[in-house]
């Protein structure tokens, strides 16, 4: 079974303050033009997407230069709702295995749309961060607008570790009932610092002979 995490692309789509709203229009239609055609006007920020390194740090990575199997792996996520400073527990060493993409459900996607969605989010210690890089995690994903507030130390810090970051994720509450799944989260293949992406869980289900994947909706 897959599960949707990302939001819907469309027309006036959230942006960070600052940023460009995003623009979808059919600027061709079939009765006029013989055919339909959409146009889209989108910064890499808005909406469900990923940060690359080049967003906040001196490196010259765009996300094209990734391998795939970077944007694919196990999922691990962690419950740290009514957190407003998401702190390192030690429980978090045995949860967290190597190579993980870990997946952070605040509940704050709940006001995606509203006034109050960029301000007032939880953010990571450097502690955590610090764990992050320690296990070796290859993404790291939040329903929230950022790790973190300027001048963005968290962010930085895992770009200088080559952890990239999730973020505007929406519908992980999805996930709780589950201990075994992989996330797929797509970049557009774009020389650029972040891209839009669509990002699904693929959940694993228990059968007799072991864990086998189970595709539908």
């Amino acid at each position: 079974m897959f599960i949707e995490l990302s939001h819907r692309i469309q027309h006036a789509l959230p942006a960070y303050p600052g940023d460009s709203l995003t623009e979808l229009i059919q600027h061709k239609t079939l009765q006029q033009h013989k055919y339909n055609n959409h146009q889209l006007h989108i910064n890499m920020h808005a909406g469900t997407h990923i940060d690359g390194p080049m967003h906040l740090t001196g490196r010259e990575t765009y996300l094209s230069d990734y391998p795939i199997d970077k944007f694919i792996g196990n999922g691990c996520l962690l419950d740290v709702r009514d957190e407003p400073m998401i702190r390192y527990q030690k429980a978090y060493e045995e949860r967290i295995q190597p190579g993980q993409i870990v997946l952070l459900y605040t509940g704050h996607s709940e006001k995606f749309g509203t006034d109050d969605y960029f301000t007032g989010y939880p953010v990571l210690s450097m502690e955590l961060a610090e764990l992050f890089v320690r296990k070796k995690v290859k993404l790291v994903g939040m329903d929230t607008p950022s790790p973190d507030t300027y001048p963005f130390e968290i962010h930085q810090y895992l770009f200088n570790h080559d952890i990239l970051l999730i973020e505007n994720l929406t519908n992980l509450a999805s996930l709780k009932a589950t201990d075994s799944f992989e996330i797929i989260a797509m970049p557009l293949h774009i020389q650029a610092d972040s891209s839009i992406a669509r990002v699904v869980a693929r959940i694993r289900s228990k059968t007799s002979g072991g864990e086998a994947m189970v595709d539908g909706l």
